[in-house]
């Protein structure tokens, strides 16, 4: 197995049969193709993120290389294993974090969910509490150890969880949306965690999100999957290029004026002011600075922030841009 194969899919389809009722005593059956055909290779110690829409594929995709579900057609393989065929064999290189859906057991304090892990995995015992401290620190989980799984907030759960995936040391991460229900501090802190992660033992982590800031600051690259097929590859700079996306400038002067004026910059422009505050679009791709340098030299500025575009509506734009070619 070449470490720049770490993950290869090559035409990987998955067909699921439909049945619904059309009358008395009468079903139609039809064919959903979920996945169609997509192919893509991620190196050993990446970072990708994979994104789209709800109902796009995606996680019918991680169900896949898990082994959970077997391709209707195509070859996919992850760390030279075939998932379907050698579902307990990848088990133990593989961590998942399924976003709604715990691995933990309800009943259980946290403490006892991690212990019956340790045994499940056989993980050494030196390596387990090792494992173990450095979670529980770094995912703030020490006052949470001893509440029953069904106590915790989604957050504490989603924390609880990616732990959870990391006690036997997998050499693959899959997080579906691992920053959900987090406040500010606790995202910061689990985005910090992936990064030394990755950066110390080289895990590679394919991350499904509709948090762009998740992508920005964990992922150089990104996959953009729609209607089982794969739309887009490569970096998310790339992606707002093809979206057309845009980023909000929001300008607080220090008193009412009339729209911000900048004619040497066309793709600039101004969509709503209110008192004193302007809002100002201009393209995600295009760096702010000079922008923020021009209205602080011209205009009387007190305040300004910059909004980053909702990836939906990145993701959207570059469908309704597909469907007219």
């Amino acid at each position: 197995m070449d470490d720049m194969d770490f993950i290869e899919l090559d035409g990987v389809e998955k067909v699921f049969d439909v049945r619904r009722r059309t009358g008395f005593m009468r079903r139609e059956r039809r064919e959903v193709r979920a996945v169609d055909g997509i192919s893509f290779r991620v190196p050993r110690g990446e970072m990708v993120g994979y994104i789209g829409p709800n109902g796009a594929g995606k996680s019918t995709t991680i169900k896949m290389l898990t082994g959970i579900l077997t391709p209707s057609g195509g070859r996919l393989r992850v760390a030279g294993i075939d998932p379907s065929r050698q579902r307990t064999k990848l088990a133990h290189r593989i961590g998942v974090v399924f976003g709604q859906r715990t691995t933990l057991w309800w009943d259980l304090p946290l403490r006892d969910s991690y212990r019956l892990m340790h045994r499940m995995y056989r993980i050494p015992d030196s390596r387990y509490r090792e494992n173990l401290d450095r979670c529980v620190e770094l995912l703030d989980l020490g006052a949470l150890l001893d509440v029953p799984v069904r106590q915790l907030s989604l957050g504490q759960r989603m924390r609880g969880d990616i732990a959870a995936a990391l006690l036997h040391d997998p050499e693959v991460l899959y997080l579906d949306e691992p920053t959900i229900g987090l406040d500010v501090v606790s995202k910061a802190k689990v985005r910090e965690f992936l990064r030394d992660l990755n950066a110390e033992r080289s895990t590679t982590v394919l991350l499904t999100t509709h948090d762009l800031t998740d992508i920005e600051q964990l992922c150089k690259r990104v996959m953009v999957i729609d209607h089982g097929r794969l739309v887009y590859d490569g970096a998310l700079a790339g992606l707002h290029e093809v979206g057309e996306s845009e980023r909000t400038l929001v300008v607080d002067l220090e008193r009412e004026l009339p729209p911000i004026e900048l004619g040497s910059e066309p793709s600039v422009r101004v969509v709503k002011v209110e008192g004193p505050r302007q809002w100002l679009a201009f393209p995600a791709a295009v760096s702010a600075a000079p922008l923020v340098a021009r209205i602080a030299a011209d205009y009387p500025l007190v305040d300004l922030s910059v909004r980053e575009p909702d990836i939906e509506s990145v993701i959207a734009k570059m469908y309704v841009t597909d469907s007219r070619v």
